[in-house]
């Protein structure tokens, strides 16, 4: 795939899925934006492994309605135009019913819906005004495979993710007369920062055989769903969510 000349933007590119994004958009030619809410060494530390250029690194909390506008804003400045929006930006965390007071089940929902739904929302609205005055783009949004299974521990997770691909829908729906094409990549687990401690521990062997292929994702599995969606060619799966999660959950 090339994407030589592309703009792209990528929220949560210092780490993780994000950052092996940035790096399989820049290895094809692209110039990357990775945005990143506060680990500025993480952020400079991938902004130096992206070859070419020019790249760019932006710091701001996405949950912040007017840091994401401005996000984009800066994204489209810096590159001199945005062609590709990768919505990766996420956070986690457990708060069982019955387990968790009534002021930090109301805090998880909150800070959880505001990361994973409302900044890609609010990014998807300012990225989409550009690209309709532009010829269009494409933006990629990434969920979870718990948007599907349930996340009986962390409910609000769960519900942010199956609100990120209805919405994603919505917007494919809505953006291709005007050449915009959303998809949905949908990962299980990823050896990533946020799964560290959970891999890492007793259950972790438990939950990389959830899959025939005896592991978890790995970030590049990840990248390379999104760059098909990102492609010249795959307009016609607009409205898609692919599973990437090694058959380790299926639905029909």
């Amino acid at each position: 795939m090339d994407f030589s000349g592309k703009r792209i933007l990528v929220t949560g590119g210092a780490r993780g899925i994000g950052r092996a994004v940035a790096q399989a958009f820049a290895s094809r030619g692209a110039h990357v934006a990775l945005s990143y809410r506060s680990n500025h060494e993480a952020a400079q530390k991938t902004l130096a492994t992206l070859v070419d250029g020019p790249h760019v690194a932006i710091p701001g909390d996405v949950a912040d309605p007017e840091v994401a506008a401005q996000v984009v804003e800066r994204a489209h400045h810096d590159l001199g135009g945005l062609d590709i929006v990768v919505n990766n930006a996420g956070v986690g965390g457990h708060h069982p019913l019955e387990a968790v007071a009534y002021e930090d089940w109301q805090a998880a929902w909150q800070r959880i819906l505001a990361v994973n739904l409302l900044a890609p929302a609010n990014i998807c609205y300012c990225a989409a005004r550009y690209m309709m005055e532009h010829g269009g783009g494409r933006i990629v949004n990434v969920s979870s495979r718990g948007a599907f299974r349930g996340e009986p521990e962390q409910p609000a997770y769960g519900a942010s993710k199956a609100g990120l691909n209805a919405m994603s829908q919505s917007l494919a729906q809505k953006l291709a007369p005007y050449n915009i094409f959303v998809g949905v990549v949908a990962p299980g687990f990823v050896e990533t920062d946020m799964a560290a401690a959970r891999l890492a521990g007793p259950e972790g062997e438990a939950i990389r055989q959830q899959s025939p292929l005896g592991r978890v994702a790995r970030p590049e599995d990840v990248a390379h769903a999104v760059l098909f969606l990102a492609s010249p060619g795959a307009e016609f799966s607009t409205g898609t969510i692919i599973d990437v999660n090694g058959a380790s959950y299926l639905r029909s």
